[in-house]
């Protein structure tokens, strides 16, 4: 009889240790050490998931076919963005994001658009059939090719795909999943990585497309093991704020396209809905005539988006003032006010600095920083921005403002939602071509910058 081993995991980063400690050798994670029995592979078993032995070997790159269209719409735009210009045949896809921000709305709703040409296969291990049935109805979802079923025990999961050889798997969800070789609870380390194995095989053997959903934990990652994120083709985050309607989904990780790309959704009635132009719904609601706010021009990936930063200063009550700033970096908010300080004759040691970034948008390039500066000035002198102006442009340390990436594309975008003026850098834009209507403000450093734009 073979012997069981019982080793300890890291939940954290799924990092094994042959004794129980109080902190993770390897991230540094207190109290993630968890005990788990394993059993030894029988010995002589190679058979691959779905029960056949694989006599694939191996085969020369330039022999192999790269013609095919291996790329299908999914149905969502959004999402075919985010994955780099649709769903790739034989990927494992991962979907992560907080409880009811709408992971299994946005896959159980694409599935109306693959069932007319691909079978479906929809695996829940949180809902029954039967309530299954009723979101569909709902979501006005109803196909032939659509196939439901409640289980969690991973051999159903793969019977069943034998059985009904589908083009799509939906796994809703991997914590849910478990294999019964292994005595560990379900959503445990070992049994994550048992049951994701599991369906890479289906994925890579039978050119299965699979979509998996995961849950998170308090710090925002994807629970289990950190090496279930290593194992799949493609990591999604589903984000926004479980009050406001709007949803951002964000590709952590993609072997098959770029990571810098977003989707916008609304979350409605009758499920997600499209946004197909991001720039107007975080710029809805936009005070007018108020200071201490100024629109930046970005780029996520591909597309051109506006979005509002605003600022709020006032006199500190404590001997060290306090700094804050929600959707930009703190240390980069920090090393801004610094420049204005020194170079723009913005008396900030003595005053408490709020920055924020309006609808949930995190900004991480250079070309925020002029309008991050330019909103401090203005709540700092209490002079507002005019409504149409949007600033563009990287801040130095010296206070020179230096030129971004595409920026002909920032500028069609400005132009596009009315704005009539910009601030951009001087250096580097001088064969630039300027969209019509659109008055280009160029400027040296921030003084210039504060200067123009108050």
């Amino acid at each position: 009889m073979a012997k069981t081993k019982t080793v300890f995991y890291c939940t954290a980063c799924g990092n094994e240790t042959p004794k129980w400690q109080g902190r993770c050798p390897a991230c540094g994670a207190w109290n993630s050490i968890e005990e788990h029995v394993e059993r030894p592979a029988i010995p002589g078993r190679s058979k691959s998931a779905s029960g056949c032995v694989s006599s694939r070997g191996p085969r020369q790159l330039h022999e192999m076919k790269s013609d095919e269209e291996i790329r299908f719409t999914t149905g969502m735009g959004e999402l075919d963005r985010v994955l780099g210009g649709g769903a790739v045949e034989g990927s494992l896809v991962l979907v992560g994001g907080a409880p009811g921000i709408g992971k299994s709305t946005l896959l159980l709703q694409i599935c109306q658009c693959l069932c007319a040409q691909r079978r479906v296969l929809y695996v829940s291990g949180e809902e029954s059939e039967r309530q299954l049935k009723l979101r569909a109805q709902r979501l006005g979802v109803c196909s032939d090719n659509l196939f439901v079923l409640s289980d969690t025990r991973i051999s159903d999961l793969v019977e069943a795909v034998s059985q009904i050889s589908p083009d799509v798997l939906i796994a809703d969800s991997i914590q849910t999943l478990y294999q019964e070789d292994n005595e560990s609870a379900p959503g445990s380390v070992s049994q994550v990585k048992d049951c994701t194995m599991t369906l890479l095989q289906l994925s890579k053997a039978d050119g299965i497309t699979v979509f998996v959903v995961g849950h998170i934990n308090k710090e925002g990652n994807i629970a289990g093991p950190k090496v279930l994120e290593h194992m799949v083709d493609c990591v999604l985050y589903f984000e926004g704020d479980p009050n406001s309607t709007y949803r951002l989904l964000r590709a952590a990780k993609n072997r098959f396209g770029p990571t810098n790309e977003i989707g916008v959704f609304e979350m409605e009635d009758r499920g997600l809905v499209e946004v197909p132009n991001p720039s107007q719904m975080l710029l809805a609601g936009r005070p007018e005539g108020a200071s201490g706010t100024c629109v930046a021009c970005v780029m996520e990936g591909s597309r051109p988006v506006l979005a509002e930063v605003q600022s709020l200063v006032t006199r500190t009550t404590f001997n060290m003032p306090r700094r804050t700033a929600v959707g930009f970096d703190f240390n980069r908010a920090v090393l801004l006010m610094a420049i204005g300080e020194k170079r723009g004759n913005l008396a900030l040691s003595s005053c408490d600095v709020y920055v924020n970034v309006i609808g949930g948008l995190r900004l991480d390039e250079p070309g925020v920083d002029l309008p991050l500066i330019l909103a401090v000035a203005s709540s700092y002198r209490d002079k507002p921005i005019a409504d149409d102006l949007t600033a563009i442009g990287e801040v130095g340390l010296t206070g020179e403002i230096r030129s971004v990436s595409h920026l002909p594309q920032r500028l069609s975008e400005v132009a596009r939602l009315g704005f009539r003026k910009c601030i951009i850098p001087r250096s580097g834009t001088e064969k630039l071509e300027i969209p019509a209507g659109l008055t280009v403000l160029r400027v040296r450093n921030i003084r210039e910058a504060i200067e123009t734009a108050l």
